[in-house]
């Protein structure tokens, strides 16, 4: 028979042996928030589930658990199929640890493939979540990136995490680069599988000496920071990055693929063109309309985001260490200096 596991035995197992956990609950459910690097293999999908539960309301429990069971028999060889080719330890789970996953699981076994299930399913593992945000006591320095926009902090935090360096990444957490263009060319997440990627993240580096973050504000696209996060802004380590406007400007373009997007941003900008004096803002939707995406990004930043980030700045402390790069290469090399001096 298949084993039971609580989340501290998820945790452990997952950072021991790696254990591959497997989310039975319905695609769109997985869609919405899952456990950090699950699979989904769904016990039944979004139309056979809304068919159980309809005929949970309208007729009997024993008339829904016969149509699950005649759903579920008919792919039964495939989804056991999609089992056997997970290599290494498995954790099933649905969500309340009920009569997907243990159904799951009791199958599997019979068919001599080892899983746990894991207790409480994914509500038990929200709760958790959410009780570790609250309740953890994060030791390491923050080491806060800060910069006008476009000078690529989100990207040296990606090439530094690459290299094993602890890095939280917070916009890559929310899917949001945190502007009113923020959303553009990514897939924003919500609250729920936001924390579940932090609280991941946070333990991983637990032990560090610091962490490399970028300064944020309180909200990222959909989600809010935690105070585990907001709390040591004041203690934070603080780097200014640096960079010409022109290399600002092109990694900006690069970033958005304008070409791509462009309904988008110009949606986008039509939420700020009224804080912008109107002949700028009539210049700057000129030049969107017309495909000059350097030339409305240069005056972007001129006359809306570096007055808006100079006035964010005062919330931050003096103690500034400036860090000036002609690209966004030797910004990497200079952040990486100064955490060995820093940190040695």
């Amino acid at each position: 028979m298949f084993q039971d596991m609580n989340i501290d035995d998820l945790v452990k197992l997952t950072k021991d042996k790696g254990v591959v956990t497997i989310d039975v609950r319905s695609p769109s459910e997985f869609a919405d928030a899952t456990i950090p690097g699950s699979v989904n293999i769904p016990f039944f999908d979004d139309a056979e589930r809304a068919e159980i539960g309809t005929i949970y309301k309208q007729d009997s429990v024993k008339a829904a658990m016969d149509r699950g069971l005649e759903i579920f028999s008919a792919k039964l060889p495939a989804f056991i199929k999609q089992f056997e080719k997970i290599q290494g330890p498995k954790a099933v789970f649905c969500w309340r640890g009920g009569m997907r996953s243990k159904t799951s699981a009791t199958v599997l076994s019979l068919m001599g493939i080892k899983v746990h299930r894991l207790t409480g399913g994914f509500r038990a593992y929200r709760r958790w979540v959410v009780e570790t945000l609250e309740g953890i006591d994060f030791k390491p320095r923050h080491v806060v990136l800060l910069g006008n926009t476009g000078t690529g902090k989100t990207e040296i935090l990606r090439q530094l995490k690459q290299e094993g360096f602890p890095v939280l990444d917070l916009e890559g957490m929310a899917g949001h680069r945190g502007s009113v263009f923020g959303h553009v060319g990514m897939k924003a997440h919500n609250q729920k599988t936001f924390d579940s990627l932090l609280v991941t993240e946070l333990l991983q580096w637990q032990r560090s000496s610091y962490v490399l973050l970028e300064g944020e504000s309180k909200r990222i696209g959909k989600v809010v920071l935690p105070e585990v996060i907001m709390d040591k802004r004041e203690q934070a380590a603080q780097l200014f990055i640096q960079l010409p406007l022109e290399e600002r400007v092109r990694h900006i373009v690069a970033d958005y693929q304008p070409s791509e997007h462009k309904q988008a941003l110009m949606e986008g900008f039509k939420h700020i063109k009224g804080r912008i004096h109107t002949p700028i803002a009539k210049e700057i939707m000129a030049s969107l309309e017309s495909e000059q995406y350097e030339q409305a990004v240069k005056l972007l930043l001129e006359h809306y985001y570096d007055p808006r980030y100079e006035h964010a700045m005062q919330q931050y402390g003096t103690d500034i260490t400036i860090i000036q790069a002609n690209t966004i290469a030797d910004a990497v090399q200079d952040v990486k200096d100064y955490i060995a001096r820093k940190f040695k």
